[in-house]
């Protein structure tokens, strides 16, 4: 039996659905390179850099969905707080379990040299064309992030996209992080469009998936070869890059 190309299956999956009225972004793994502070994780753990990054990323995302789902979100905590909170986990786990009790005062500096490169995370080299390009269409753009306001404000600085996009929208004011609906429901706010009027980009499957089940036209950037969610819900498009965006308007192009 052959196998139908998956551009084959989204543009067979989208031919019926309206072309969205405005575009929102994950920030954190599709805008912004979580992984490119293993450079400097190597660094200063020679040996660990790779495995580090990657299990604080794991324990800043399960961090966001236990204190939203415990005790009606009354552990909540700001998101720059709990990737402090992971890094420091990660720590403890990779670098010093031997001397785990002691592992958050041992490395105090390398901790804030990680965070202090976290918050100026390398930018995906294709952002600044793919903005301009919807930009040039008339289509509106923003983020939809589980990010402190002050954390997106200086990451979207540091890119320099501040003038490429019309809404940086944190769930930091509802308490409630991705995948919660009232965290997708900020974007139809922020808006004025129902959701099914909105594309929604993450790099993140489960936020892809999460988004989807939402309502919103869903585009997974599948910038690492992976398999996506095995939930029974695909999204709308899947891609390799940003640019894939553009695929939402057949006659937008860079």
């Amino acid at each position: 039996m052959s196998r139908i190309p998956p551009a084959a299956v989204d543009k067979a999956r989208a031919s019926n659905i309206e072309a969205p009225r405005a575009v929102l972004f994950d920030a954190y793994g599709t805008l912004f390179d979580v992984y490119s502070v293993g450079l400097l994780a190597e660094q200063l753990f020679p040996g660990h850099g790779q495995a580090l990054s990657v299990l604080w990323r794991d324990k800043q995302i399960e961090y966001t969905r236990l204190v939203t789902t415990s005790n009606h979100g009354a552990h909540y905590q700001p998101f720059w707080a709990l990737t402090r909170a992971a890094l420091v986990y990660a720590i403890k786990r990779i670098v010093a379990p031997v001397q785990a009790a002691g592992a958050g005062d041992l490395f105090d500096t390398q901790i804030e040299r990680l965070l202090n490169q976290y918050r100026s995370l390398s930018a995906f080299p294709e952002n600044k064309d793919v903005l301009s390009a919807l930009k040039a269409r008339g289509i509106p753009t923003g983020i939809l992030s589980n990010g402190d306001p002050a954390m997106l404000q200086l990451a979207v600085k540091s890119a320099g996209l501040a003038g490429l996009l019309d809404h940086v929208i944190s769930v930091d004011p509802i308490r409630k992080y991705k995948t919660h609906p009232d965290a997708y429901a900020l974007g139809e706010q922020a808006t004025g469009l129902a959701a099914r009027q909105i594309a929604f980009v993450s790099c993140n499957a489960w936020d892809a998936l999460a988004a989807t089940w939402y309502g919103y036209q869903t585009l997974w950037v599948n910038r690492y070869h992976l398999p996506f969610e095995e939930l029974g819900t695909q999204p709308t498009r899947t891609g390799a890059s940003l640019r894939d965006v553009l695929n939402f308007f057949p006659t937008s192009s860079l």
